[in-house]
């Protein structure tokens, strides 16, 4: 992520990176040569000292370095260690390694995503990458939990493409019951109507609306003067979907995305404004959140994180930085974590284990 834009004053640099800022807010970094030994074992001192290992490289990489799990136990016997990659640790396409687009086309999100008449557009960015958490957590969360009861440490294999999977069942159990293959519907859905992003008054401004019952679909008529067409059913709006996406995009095309919204909403129907990313950071609910921080840089000063989705009571979040710069906390965590001397670090520094 340190190469992917934007930046900071719209320029590139390993440091510059708004995403990686993000994402990686509130880590601490530690920058090893692991073809170096001595760099391998101050791993193998982390290892001794943490409760959970999480890695994402293809099988290979780990073994190579000499840090398999049977090897990792011996030195932590109540080590947790998950390890993700796009097609888990075992099978004929183990070694296949990628970014989570690959995955998301393997699973096959592509074929169903987009439109009919264009090629396939796929769900945005590396999708599995980030469907992958929701499942991954609890399942660590799981596994400390059963370290508590029994103080028995375990491996974890997680395979992107089975946890993408999980998200495609109707598609999956509609082909294997009823033969019946999906496709690409671009906004269409299987059981709403109208269901779709219509144009509004601006550059490039769109409102959402999705009616999911008949008394929505009534309000919505009203609301755009269509009162002849109240009493369509569901099927019926399927039907006629491309004159109905009409007559609502005449009407939305007149409003500013906010106003229509408001006015739809207003009727209890399902409704919102597209919003752009400078509307994300002026929204009142999104402020009231503080989801967007302003957080301390060693080179910029500041820099815009995103907060936690959650809150809890007990137990605030809190971000204290934003992504590392590289080696930026060597010293904290081989000094304050680990406990090494100067001595210590001085040795490593001239094995050219750190990088």
């Amino acid at each position: 992520m340190r190469g992917v834009n934007p930046f900071i004053g719209e320029e590139g640099g390993q440091e510059n990176a708004l995403q990686f800022h993000s994402l990686n807010a509130g880590k601490m970094d530690l920058t090893l040569d692991l073809t170096v030994p001595e760099a391998r074992d101050v791993v193998f001192d982390l290892v001794r000292w943490c409760d959970v290992l999480t890695e994402s490289f293809s099988p290979k990489a780990m073994a190579n370095w000499g840090f398999g799990y049977e090897k990792l136990k011996e030195i932590n016997p109540e080590l947790i260690m998950f390890s993700s990659c796009l097609m888990g640790q075992t099978g004929p396409m183990k070694q296949y390694a990628g970014f989570g687009t690959m995955a998301a086309a393997i699973a096959g999100f592509y074929p169903v995503t987009g439109w009919p008449d264009r090629i396939p557009a796929g769900p945005f960015t590396a999708y599995t990458d980030y469907i992958s958490p929701r499942l991954s957590v609890p399942v660590i969360l799981a596994a400390l939990e059963h370290r508590e009861r029994t103080g028995h440490g375990q491996r974890i294999d997680f395979a992107q493409l089975e946890g993408a999977l999980h998200f495609l069942s109707p598609q999956l159990l509609d082909e294997e019951i009823n033969g019946r293959t999906a496709e690409r519907a671009g906004n269409a859905d299987a059981h709403m109507a109208p269901h779709a992003v219509y144009p509004a008054a601006g550059s490039d401004r769109w409102v959402a609306i999705a009616c999911e019952t008949d008394e929505q679909w009534m309000a919505l008529a009203r609301t755009i003067g269509a009162e002849r067409l109240m009493e369509l059913s569901v099927e019926e709006r399927r039907e006629r979907v491309d004159e109905l996406d009409a007559l609502i995009s005449s009407w939305t095309a007149a409003r500013e995305p906010l106003q229509a919204q408001e006015e739809l909403q207003a009727a209890a129907i399902p409704s919102h404004m597209v919003n752009d990313a400078y509307d994300l950071v002026a929204d009142p609910q999104m402020q009231h959140r503080r989801h967007f921080q302003e957080v301390p840089h060693p080179i910029h000063g500041e820099t815009w994180v995103e907060s936690g989705n959650y809150t809890m009571s007990r137990t605030p979040s809190r971000i204290d930085w934003g992504g590392p710069m590289f080696g930026q906390h060597n010293m904290e965590v081989l000094e304050g974590l680990l406990g090494y001397d100067g001595d210590r670090i001085a040795e490593l520094v001239i094995a050219g284990a750190i990088a």
